[in-house]
């Protein structure tokens, strides 16, 4: 994990020597669980999320962007509206560290060195990694692996920004992440011994959404987009 966070931040700062205008801030929000235990709700953040966001803007219409967020994922059946998962009664939470990469697309030009205030919606997308701890559900109880793993994802995240003033960006966003791992519930083992105590769809792998907002403080010198 440390080896790929100063990976990430090492190609941002040899990036950012040529860049013309780039942005660094915070992002702060909430997170919710999509998979085999607890509630389905698309957006209903239950936990609190909070990071670091750092974007290099290539053009009035694109930019390059990576982010940390740490947050919980919690589920519990009983706020489900399955009465078969109320029934069973089983309940996670588990902490993650989320390191993402790709590119925000805006609607509409978003030009900071024109005056005036400004506003476009955005697309973001890209990868993501998703450090956690494994557990397992045993005779009900949520016990621990003692392991921890990696779940990559596809981040699909709509927002929209506004400058608040010279040198401030506002944006609020949700964000879903479509994990490519089903084993940040407990539904799945890590361990392939424990095969025996996976339940639920084995076929669907895990989702969880950031909702938010983030603030980014921007400076550099008037880009020349003209290069790419």
């Amino acid at each position: 994990m440390r080896y790929l966070f100063l990976i990430l931040i090492s190609i941002y700062f040899t990036q950012s020597t040529t860049a013309q205008i780039y942005e660094v801030g915070v992002f702060a929000g909430g997170s919710n669980f999509i998979g085999d235990v607890g509630a389905t709700d698309y957006i209903s953040p239950n936990q609190g999320a909070f990071g670091a966001i750092v974007k290099w803007n290539r053009s009035p219409r694109h930019s390059f962007r990576a982010s940390v967020i740490f947050s919980d994922l919690e589920g519990i059946d009983g706020k489900s509206d399955d009465p078969r998962r109320k029934q069973r009664g089983y309940s996670f939470n588990t902490s993650i560290l989320e390191i993402s990469a790709g590119m925000e697309f805006t609607f509409w030009d978003f030009d900071l060195h024109t005056s005036g205030i400004k506003g476009t919606p955005y697309l973001y997308s890209g990868i993501t990694i998703a450090n956690h701890d494994n557990y397992y559900f045993l005779n009900g109880e949520y016990t621990s692996e003692d392991t921890n793993s990696w779940a990559f994802g596809i981040p699909m995240v709509l927002g929209y920004k506004t400058n608040i003033s010279n040198h401030l960006i506002l944006a609020a966003e949700v964000g879903a992440r479509y994990t490519f791992s089903d084993e940040l519930d407990g539904s799945v083992p890590d361990n392939e011994d424990r095969e025996q105590f996976s339940f639920g769809n084995t076929n669907s792998n895990d989702w969880y959404v950031f909702t938010g907002i983030t603030l980014t403080y921007t400076f550099g010198r008037r880009p020349c987009y003209c290069n790419f």
